[in-house]
């Protein structure tokens, strides 16, 4: 003992020497989190991105220190005192004075600035584009630690980086959170619904130290895992089930939801998470879920409208591809620089062209058909296109197989109709599908013919028929080929063997019919495409396996929008759009990424790919502090760092970085990127497990709890708070996966033009199913979650906005779905109350609270029955419209009774705790 009373005396004369040392010595500025504000507070909006006034601007280093139109520079490394920058600062002259017509600097920001340009004027990096480094783990010393003792609230590493920060403040952990209140915290945030009464009981009965660490990994490993944290990922993939527009047809896309749901409960590594939604379809020989996970950016708007530019919106989904990619993994603002160079980060105007270049080469354009889709077929189907892959493989071609399985899942290769030009006699019509006369005829430019002895088309001619010649080169040119187009109400695909011709050559179609007048009637063309013969044996097989191959592709199974990747002869060229406007198009660009950020990963493709794993790499700053702050914000109500759209030079400098920095080095290397892991961490600190009660001294120390010496206590999301609801009173239904459902809406929500789709209401258990499965129109979202402020989806969404309106409370007081939770759960609280109204309280406020009430709770509640109770009795009918019963079929006599326990059943639900996670 005496030895360690020595070791403690040595080690404080040591601290206090270190002390004396260093007394009145300043720690160097730091350009990122010094500087770098100054400049973007105050210098930026004329001295940088689109404004360079006097030829200055501080927004790249070089430019900061190269001549500005005075012919000197306004930067002397070393020389504060006669910088040009620091007289203009502190000058008397307001017309010399900077910033310009504005209010002068604090003395502290010169004086930063200053010493910057005196201590050599070092540039530097953003905190956020530099790598983590290792932290060390500030373990504060005390004699206790000495014998492993923690302080309080100490569970894991976040906490001593969170109270080392709490010094600061002069802070300390609050107690944590009583057992039910801590079990119904963590159940809303895994899983998105409470527990149930009987689980809280076995948890507070639960003695053994690692009772909640089980709840913790139970919860994880739950299927309902996937669905509570796959509506967060889907406002950021801005997923719907229509393409948004004035016409929002409705999108078959359900399928990438539950690839999501799966995916999550699966606990996908994050890195393989992004490379699938990014470039699955680019991966070597992709399955059928690497293609799904893809439907990520097909999830952009289409605008399938007749008279819209195809490029242009085509043009308008790739632009937002790339700007939801650079928001979603980077936290970046990169849409700023589409007209010029960023204003406040270190990104150019033209890398935002280079990065584009890399998702400008996808199949997919602005279509009816929103081709290429992944098509499901039966079993039955897929035993017959097995069967064709096993005939085709004899042939010895392996090309001519996979070729055969590609076009029968997504009918690609292919040109779409409205591809043509040099249209004559006919249009481009209302669905973009292209219309010629008799007579008339349309040129397909630039056709690659090299192995193409076989034409397919997708079209209709309605009763009449007739017949298409394709021409060589011209209109008149030779022709490859005669097709007889019979008559059909429906689209067909039919096919056709074509010359064999070698080369890139243009393609006229011309059709005709002798038998009607010239201009009438129409042939619809929707698609074409060219590809590899059958082997040429005249057997029969051949034929049978012929008709078969056209029966399959003539099908119409559902299917999902997916990414594929042009082929290289139908590469697209990436321009500059010269101030962002895709008209006027400026240098020709190659792919590449922003010289500010990590480099291109050496070996990979210049494609989606290589851009994916380039996202992914360890060298990359930003996925792995992306990741870690939004799940943050996710259990803890605000991210490390804010905004969570932005870790770029105009973040709040985080309070928490070595904390974010741990834990995004931690995820990559340590937990190989498992977001379950990382969750885990998160809710097994103490700094979690915290009480939220605002009655300590803490909240006057910090008020909005930067400083984490509380809970987290905020609202429940749209989806939650309609699941736990249907939760508490027994209605929610266990049905995953599938498409999305309809639950009552009112009537004259939809107002659908054009395609007459409503809404039509979902039967049996798919009214009660949870939140993320409801069908999201964008134009028209489901009316309940608007009003808690869910997304519309038109574009990726990283932070939901928290409101506090009247609508909330109208929504949850008189929405049917509500009211109908409130009748379940009054019928639960009049019978298990047994003839005792303060029991059958009791019984529901438990059921939903999860605690029981106090006294003053219980008053309110029995009078707000009581007087129901005279209310209803005094009008049946009321009761009866109130219980959304027939009267004529009801007994009379127990209808108020029914009715003011749902009034009561309907106040509990509303209640604040009730609605928020505390």
């Amino acid at each position: 003992m005496k030895k360690k009373i020595l070791v403690l005396i040595l080690l404080a004369l040591v601290l206090i020497g270190t002390s004396i040392l260093t007394f009145g010595k300043k720690e160097p500025v730091d350009f990122s989190a010094d500087v770098k504000p100054i400049l973007n507070k105050h210098c930026i909006t004329c001295h940088g991105g689109v404004k360079k006034n006097g030829g200055l601007s501080f927004l790249f280093e070089n430019e900061a220190f190269a001549k500005a139109e005075s012919g000197k520079s306004a930067i002397i490394r070393g020389d504060g005192e006669h910088s040009e920058l620091v007289k203009r600062l502190i000058s008397d002259d307001p017309e010399l004075r900077m910033p310009y017509n504005a209010p002068k600097l604090n003395d502290d920001e010169i004086d930063i600035l200053k010493r910057w340009i005196d201590e050599g004027a070092k540039w530097g990096e953003h905190w956020a584009y530099t790598t983590p480094k290792e932290t060390e783990v500030p373990k504060p010393f005390s004699l206790l630690s000495i014998f492993g003792v923690k302080p309080k609230g100490v569970n894991n590493t976040i906490d001593f980086f969170v109270l080392d920060k709490m010094k600061e403040k002069k802070l300390s952990f609050a107690d944590e959170a009583d057992k039910a209140l801590l079990l119904r915290r963590v159940y809303l945030d895994l899983v998105g619904i409470p527990p149930s009464l009987a689980e809280i009981q076995a948890f507070e009965a639960d003695q053994r130290d690692d009772a909640y660490t089980r709840r913790v990994d139970s919860l994880l490993a739950s299927q309902k895992y996937g669905e509570k944290w796959a509506s967060w990922w889907l406002d950021m993939a801005r997923y719907a089930d229509t393409k948004g527009y004035e016409k929002d047809g409705s999108r078959t896309i359900w399928t990438y939801r539950d690839w999501v749901i799966k995916a999550l409960n699966q606990d996908m590594p994050y890195d393989e998470f992004t490379i699938e939604q990014l470039a699955g379809d680019l991966l070597p020989e992709p399955t059928k879920d690497q293609l799904i996970a893809t439907a990520f950016h097909r999830n952009t708007m289409n605008n399938d409208e007749g008279g819209t530019d195809s490029e242009e919106f085509r043009m308008a989904a790739v632009l937002d591809r790339l700007n939801t990619t650079y928001q979603v993994w980077l936290s970046t603002t990169f849409e700023c620089v589409q007209c010029h160079s960023h204003t406040y980060d270190p990104f150019k105007f033209e890398e935002y062209y280079k990065s584009l270049a890399f998702f400008n080469n996808t199949r997919d354009e602005d279509t009816q058909g929103d081709h290429p889709k992944l098509r499901f077929y039966t079993a039955q189907d897929e035993k017959r296109i097995d069967s064709i892959k096993r005939w085709l493989s004899t042939t010895g071609n392996a090309s001519l197989v996979k070729s055969t399985d590609l076009f029968l899942h997504t009918l690609e290769p292919k040109v779409h109709a409205h591809y043509s030009d040099r249209i004559v006699d006919g249009a481009l019509y209302d669905t973009k599908w292209l219309g010629v006369r008799t007579g008339g005829s349309a040129r397909l430019r630039a056709i690659n013919l090299d192995n193409k002895q076989q034409f397919f088309m997708n079209f209709w001619t309605g009763e009449v028929g007739g017949k298409l010649e394709i021409h060589l080169d011209k209109p008149s040119g030779p022709i490859l080929a005669v097709i007889d187009l019979p008559s059909t109400n429906g689209r067909q695909v039919i096919q056709s063997p074509i010359s064999a011709t070698r080369g890139v050559h243009d393609l006229y179609l011309v059709f005709k019919n002798p038998s009607v007048a010239h201009g009438q009637p129409i042939c619809m063309i929707e698609w074409f495409a060219f590809r590899e013969n059958f082997p040429h044996e005249k057997s029969l097989d051949n034929m049978n396996f012929q008709k078969t191959f056209l029966q399959l592709v003539n099908m119409q199974p559902e299917g999902v929008p997916i990414m594929i990747e042009n082929p290289k002869d139908m590469h697209r060229k990436t321009n500059v759009f010269i101030r962002g406007n895709r008209l006027s198009l400026g240098a020709e660009v190659q792919p590449t990424v922003p010289a500010s950020l990590n480099s291109f990963p050496k070996g990979a493709q210049r494609n989606r790919l290589g851009f994916a794993q380039w996202i992914v790499s360890k060298e990359n700053p930003l996925t792995a502090r992306t990741l870690v702050n939004r799940v943050w914000a996710q259990l803890f109500g605000r991210g490390l760092v804010e905004p969570l759209g932005d870790m770029g030079t105009q973040s709040i400098p985080p309070i928490h970085r070595e904390l974010l920095d741990y834990l995004a080095l931690d995820l990559m290397n340590t937990k190989k990127w498992s977001v379950k892991k990382l969750i885990r961490e998160m809710v097994l600190s103490g700094t979690y497990k915290q009480s939220s009660s605002l009655n300590n001294s803490n909240f006057e120390k910090d008020p909005q709890n930067y400083y984490l010496a509380r809970g987290p206590r905020f609202r429940l999301s749209a989806e939650q708070i309609r699941d736990q609801a249907l939760a508490v009173s027994g209605l929610l239904s266990n049905k995953m996966y599938g498409p999305s459902v309809m639950p009552y809406q009112p009537d004259g929500v939809w107002m659908t033009v054009y395609s007459g789709e409503s809404w039509l209401k979902s039967a049996g258990e798919d009214q009660y199913r949870r939140g993320i499965y409801t069908f999201l129109k964008r134009t028209s979202p489901y009316p309940s979650f608007v009003s808690f402020d869910a997304s519309s989806r038109e574009v990726c969404l990283v932070d939901r906005i928290r409101t506090n309106t009247p609508l909330q409370a109208l929504a949850t007081l008189n929405d049917p779905v509500y009211l109908e939770a409130a009748k379940h759960l009054g019928a639960i609280m009049e019978k298990e109350g047994n003839g005792n109204l303060r029991n059958g309280i009791r019984v529901g406020y438990k059921r939903a609270m999860l605690k029981d009430a106090d006294e003053k709770k219980l008053k309110e509640l029995e009078h707000l029955y009581q007087k129901a109770l005279i209310d209803f009795s005094k009008k049946p009918d009321s009761a009866a419209k109130f219980l959304n019963e027939d009267l004529a079929k009801s007994n009379v006599k127990v209808l108020p009774s029914k009715a003011a326990y749902m009034l009561v059943a309907n106040a509990v639900l509303n209640l604040d705790e009730f609605l928020t996670k505390s």
